[in-house]
This record gives C-alpha cells, sequence and structure tokens, in this order.
C-alpha cells in the first residue's frame, strides 16, 4: 500500500485556477476513469466539494502517481500542468490520513467547523464505494468518517458552522440597510438549507407574518417547496423558468446550486432592469458571471471575496479539541495499518510452520502403521500445542511491535530467518516532505 492524496483548496488555489479544477470533476466518474488508466494508479477517489478537489490514490510509486494524478487533472481542466502544480498540495503515507480525517472533520474548510463536508465525504464515499473502490481506500474513508462524527459530537466546533453564510448575509444587510430583504434562494441543496436557516432566524419576530419574503427557485419544484416550507410564513417556491422574474422582485439573491455553468449572468440582470441587487454566490463552480459586478446597481460577494474576509472566527478551544480528535485517530489508524502490514508475514509463517507439521505428521503414518487411533490423535494435538505455543510469542510481539519506528524491520527479519514468501504492495518513495502551500 502506498497511499497518496494530490489536490488544490481555497487554502491553496485562486478561484479561477480551483473553478476549473472543480468543472473537471463534475463528471467524476469520467474523471476516476482516466486516473485509473493511468500508469501508477492502483485505485482511487476522487473528492471535489465546493471549496476543493482532491485525488486519494493507492499507488505503485510515488513520484509517478503524483505525475499521473497532475497529468490527468491538467488535461481535463485545461489548467497548464506547471500552473497547477504552483497550487496544488501533496501528501503521503500517514499525512494521507491527517489530511483526510481534518478534512471531513471541518478544520480544512473554508467555515471552519462546517457540518456539510461531513455528508459531503459520505456521499462520495458511497459512490466510489458502488463504483468497487478497494480495501486501502474503503478502509481510510471509513475511518474518515468515525473522526468527522467524533468531532461533531464531542466538540461545539459544528455550533461555528454557519460562520460563512452568517457573514455573507451581514455584508449584505449591511449594503441594502435591512436585516431581512426579499429574498431569493436559487438552489436546494445542504448549502441552500443552511442559507434559509439563518435567513429565518434572522427574521425573528417577524415569523408570524404571512408578508412575502423568501423564495427558492430550484430545478425541481418539489425540492423547492420543501426547503420553502422550514422557512415559515412569507416564503414560497419558484419553478426553475421563472429565475428571471424572480430576480427583478429580489433585494437579494444567494445561489449554491452546483450546476456547470452560470445559472445568473448578464441577460437575467438585464431583464430585470435597474434596482439595487446583492448577489452572494456560494457555489463552486460559480453560478453568478463575474461580469454581473459591473452591472450598476449591483453587488456581488462569492467565495473569492467572502474566503478572504472570513478568518479564524472558530473558537480556538473547540479547533483544539478537535485538532486532538484528529491527531489520536491518526495514530490509531497508523497501529492499525501498521498491524495489518505485518499481517501477510503472520499468516505465510504460520501455514509454512502448518506445512511442516502435516508433512511430518503424514511421515510418522507412515512410518508407524500400526499406532493406535487414540495414540496417534494425542500425538497429533500435542505437537499442534507445542508448535502454537512455540509461534505465539513471535507473532504477537511483532504485531505490537508494527508501529515502532523501523516496525517493519521485524516483519522483514521473520521474513529473511524463515525464508518466507509474501507479496509486498508497497513502494518506497524514498525521502518526500507532504507540501502544503
Amino acid at each position: 500500500m502506498s497511499l497518496l492524496a494530490v489536490g488544490l483548496s481555497h487554502r491553496s488555489a485562486p478561484l479561477p485556477v480551483l473553478e476549473r479544477a472543480a468543472l473537471a470533476a463534475v463528471d467524476a466518474h469520467g474523471l476516476t476513469d482516466l486516473l485509473l488508466a493511468a500508469e501508477h494508479l492502483n485505485d482511487v477517489v476522487v473528492l471535489a466539494t465546493c471549496n476543493r478537489v482532491e485525488v486519494y490514490a493507492d499507488t505503485t510509486r510515488f513520484h509517478g502517481g503524483v505525475g499521473d494524478v497532475v497529468r490527468v487533472l491538467s488535461g481535463a481542466s485545461g489548467v497548464d500542468v506547471d500552473a497547477l502544480t504552483d497550487h496544488l498540495y501533496v501528501h503521503y503515507d500517514a499525512a494521507v490520513a491527517d489530511h483526510l480525517f481534518a478534512v471531513t472533520a471541518g478544520l480544512d474548510s473554508m467555515a471552519v467547523g462546517e457540518s456539510q463536508i461531513l455528508g459531503q465525504v459520505r456521499a462520495l464515499w458511497q459512490r466510489a464505494r458502488a463504483r468497487g473502490v478497494g480495501r486501502t481506500l474503503d478502509e481510510l474513508f471509513q475511518h474518515a468518517l468515525r473522526v468527522g462524527k467524533r468531532a461533531q459530537s464531542e466538540t461545539g466546533l459544528d455550533r461555528r458552522s454557519n460562520v460563512l453564510v452568517d457573514h455573507a448575509l451581514d455584508r449584505a444587510a449591511g449594503a441594502l440597510g435591512t436585516r431581512v430583504p426579499r429574498t431569493l434562494v436559487v438552489g436546494a441543496g445542504a448549502m441552500a438549507a443552511v442559507v434559509v436557516s439563518s435567513l429565518a432566524r434572522r427574521r425573528g419576530d417577524l415569523a408570524d407574518s404571512a408578508d412575502p419574503w423568501l423564495t427558492v427557485v430550484n430545478r425541481t419544484r418539489a425540492g423547492a417547496r420543501r426547503l420553502a416550507a422550514t422557512a415559515g410564513p412569507g416564503a414560497r417556491a419558484a419553478g426553475w423558468e421563472e429565475l428571471a422574474a424572480e430576480l427583478a422582485a429580489a433585494e437579494l439573491v444567494v445561489t449554491c446550486t452546483g450546476s456547470v455553468g452560470h445559472v445568473v449572468d448578464g441577460r437575467h440582470l438585464a431583464a430585470a432592469g435597474p434596482h439595487r441587487l446583492v448577489l452572494v454566490d456560494l457555489a463552486l463552480p460559480r453560478d453568478v458571471d463575474p461580469l454581473a459586478a459591473s452591472v450598476a446597481g449591483v453587488t456581488l460577494l462569492d467565495l473569492e471575496t467572502l474566503g478572504a474576509e472570513v478568518t479564524a472566527l472558530a473558537g480556538a478551544d473547540e479547533v483544539a479539541a478537535a485538532r486532538r480528535i484528529v491527531t489520536a485517530e491518526v495514530d490509531a489508524w497508523r497501529a492499525q495499518q501498521a498491524a495489518g502490514g505485518v499481517a501477510p508475514t503472520v499468516v505465510a509463517l504460520r501455514e509454512q510452520a502448518a506445512a511442516i507439521l502435516e508433512a511430518e505428521l503424514d511421515r510418522l503414518d507412515r512410518r508407524l502403521p500400526d499406532l493406535p487411533g487414540a495414540a496417534r490423535e494425542e500425538i497429533r494435538n500435542a505437537v499442534r500445542r507445542v508448535l502454537e505455543k512455540v509461534l505465539h510469542t513471535p507473532t504477537v510481539r511483532v504485531k505490537e511491535l508494527a508501529d515502532a519506528p523501523g516496525g517493519s524491520f521485524y516483519a522483514e527479519a521473520l521474513r529473511t530467518l524463515f525464508d518466507l514468501e509474501v507479496a509486498d504492495s508497497v513502494t518506497d518513495p524514498g525521502p518526500v516532505v507532504s507540501v502544503v502551500p
């Protein structure tokens, strides 16, 4: 096993580069096929969310695997290899687990602690499983999901998860001069649900008023209805074909659809006519054409703008508690992998010993054919007990020592001393430093 992670996120890449990579990852199956066809990648999982595109791989060679991922991402996104490399981060072995666990816990998100990432990782892992992900990556992602659940249940980090949305709504309220403007939410997914919840909370004392204040537009009207119903009186749903008309009536538009291509462009704004409007684009790829910012009366806030403004607003204690969970779980994962790494050697040793035992017992049967059955069985059992006692200590100790520095030496020593044939699928990458821009 040689674990590798190559990716870029809001922390490492400017939005235009990240957006092009995200567009390439929209067809996750197609991108996965391209990666699996590469020379050095045995198995891959593509993790693409609104703020990151990452490839997790089981690879035969470290440097060859990195090169394969970079070439495929470059070809799929159209971003030049050199330009892409400037914004990539690379992790190997235990650093892969550390990074994925931190991502799933919400520690690496633009809004630190946001809980949507756990569901996104779970959905992507389930798709990979349905497609046929291998054991190494399957176990890694299962462990990551447990880490995410622990971070949510054992710390208060997820209570700060709406910081990005709240900051965007504060900016919009400041620009419009009203706390609860006439709002259009485009999309009905997890992020849209966070937006609607925050808007309803801000509406506060007006919750019993049926005055129209919120419209949800989605490609499926049923999804829009379900989300609008959570906001209480005055919230309604509209169909996708009504988007232009709803834009004309709105003061605040929040988009988060995950669509490919812009859903709001200059034509929509021209049809809406001149009026004061704040557009908040929380999608990647972007829902709103960046040229919208040049339209008179329009204020555009996208992830690039908001990400530069949202700093470490999560509580230091919660972050530290979640970080401790990640560190402990990485140690547990390493111990599990180390024990699994020596398992083939232990199995080979026991199989060799069992084969020798059976050969000698067969020899005994041939030499003493008249030995009574009860005596023959007692001899067999006695020899097996001796063999088990002789093997017990070295097999237990090699598992215990596997996670110590140089732990692989003990399994190697067993293979050398007993001339064991064990398939070795791990290729040493040489000295490697995990790089995070």
